[in-house]
């Protein structure tokens, strides 16, 4: 059997698992196991074994339960809420602000969490009714919860970018910080955008009404200014940390766990219910990611077992005779198309084990392609048909905005990151100018 032709079954049986409805990990899985009893027969029950073993050895792993944990336990003990009263209370004079200011919670909500999925509940839950409470477009709020929220897997500390670092073995240090101008320019744009349309319709994002916003004392403002001093001061700590080489990822990550609890304490918020819903939460998410990471390398052992990766290296530079930007773009298509129907890690730990040699044959830096690929994932989480973002507010918005609603509502912010991704593969100097000037230190 062909390479091409055993590649064409493996990933259209598992496009049909995929929509059948099942779970990631076991449409993966079984798949994964399928093929490899049928290629190399009783002989491969050896193969999620060790995949298993693979996967306890990759000691940053202990860094997913940490950062998932500090992402949720500043949220569910209301830290998070105060942050959004503060930019609620500071840009509400403005055309949009509001909008502005849930861009600007989920820029901090991403340097807390590293995953777009609590800034989607707090989007959803905190940000969205406030907004449409005050009149804001119900359509362009919508889009800007579940683009903001996106940003947790690349600003950082990004898990999916560990994810990565650990792949394509390069430095995590270099990944995260490969990602904070990109996140910011993205960032940056979506504001530029909301703000402009704000501007020329000033009924898509009322400003807060003169009356209300002088029943705020300066006082209160600079009381409420103090409520971002605790994330900042923990995303600090724990960067600075590891930056200086104090301590190394795993540390800092516990160190982000240690302090986001310990601001829950001084703010008497840690109560037993905090600490239930947070360790359950950590739980479910960290074993979500962990069995869609055993199920993929199992996926990508046999794949790879056949030698599919020189395979695809030599069908692309050799028979097909592309040049190097024609294979990124198809690389980054790729990654959209899958994005729809894989969740990012599933896609990651299937499909870049075989394009990460291909990108350094081709001389493209490693990290650099990190921060496109995390883009594109951003791209795949808010299109359909099976966009995570997209069922998240699905299941979390109120009755008026709906399933039309939202799918209207990503359309601008998907042109904005095409634009972002255009602009870092037209200038990579974005995304590695800091990795350059720290190594360079």
């Amino acid at each position: 059997m062909s390479y091409e032709l055993i590649t064409l079954l493996m990933f259209s049986s598992l496009m049909v698992m995929l929509l059948t409805g099942q779970r990631v990990f076991g449409a993966i899985g079984f798949v994964a196991a399928a093929a490899a009893l049928l290629l190399w027969g009783d002989g491969a029950v050896e193969m999620p074994f060790n995949a298993s073993f693979q996967v306890l050895n990759w000691y940053p792993l202990l860094t997913l339960p940490l950062f998932i944990y500090m992402g949720y336990m500043l949220a569910e003990s209301g830290i998070a809420n105060d942050l959004y009263r503060m930019f609620h209370v500071w840009m509400g004079p403005v055309r949009g602000g509001l909008a502005l200011g849930t861009v600007g919670l989920m820029v901090v909500i991403s340097a807390m969490n590293g995953l777009s999925v609590a800034g989607m509940a707090i989007g959803a839950s905190v940000a969205l009714p406030e907004l449409l409470k005050r009149g804001y477009d119900k359509v362009m709020v919508t889009g800007v919860i579940q683009a903001g929220s996106s940003l947790g897997i690349l600003i950082p500390p990004s898990v999916v970018l560990v994810l990565y670092a650990m792949i394509a073995r390069q430095p995590v240090l270099q990944l995260w910080l490969a990602g904070v101008l990109p996140g910011l320019l993205m960032a940056s744009l979506f504001a530029l955008y909301i703000y402009v349309r704000c501007r020329r319709n000033p009924e898509l994002g009322p400003p807060l009404p003169k009356e209300e916003r002088d029943l705020i004392t300066w006082a209160e403002k600079f009381r409420l200014l103090r409520a971002g001093i605790a994330p900042f001061v923990i995303f600090a700590t724990m960067m600075g940390l590891f930056l200086t080489g104090i301590t190394s990822l795993v540390e800092s990550s516990a160190v982000g766990a240690t302090g986001a609890t310990l601001a829950a304490l001084i703010k008497r918020r840690l109560t037993w219910r905090v600490l239930d819903d947070t360790m359950r939460q950590t739980l479910s998410i960290t074993c979500m990611f962990m069995f869609i990471i055993l199920a993929a390398l199992c996926f990508g052992a046999v794949y790879d077992g056949l030698g599919a990766k020189n395979a695809i290296r030599v069908l692309m530079l050799e028979t097909w005779d592309l040049t190097p930007w024609e294979i990124l773009i198809m690389m980054l298509v790729s990654f959209v198309i899958l994005g729809m129907f894989l969740d990012d890690t599933a896609m990651l730990v299937i499909v870049a084990p075989l394009y990460i040699p291909l990108v350094l044959s081709m001389g493209f830096s490693p990290i650099w392609f990190g921060v496109l690929y995390v883009i594109t994932c951003q791209v795949a989480y808010i299109t359909p048909p099976f966009g995570y973002n997209l069922f998240l507010m699905r299941a979390m918005a109120p009755p008026e905005i709906t399933l039309v609603d939202i799918y209207r509502s990503i359309v601008p912010f998907v042109g904005i990151m095409l634009v972002t991704i255009a602009i870092i593969m037209v200038f990579p100097q974005i995304a590695l100018w800091l990795p350059e000037m720290y190594s360079g230190r």
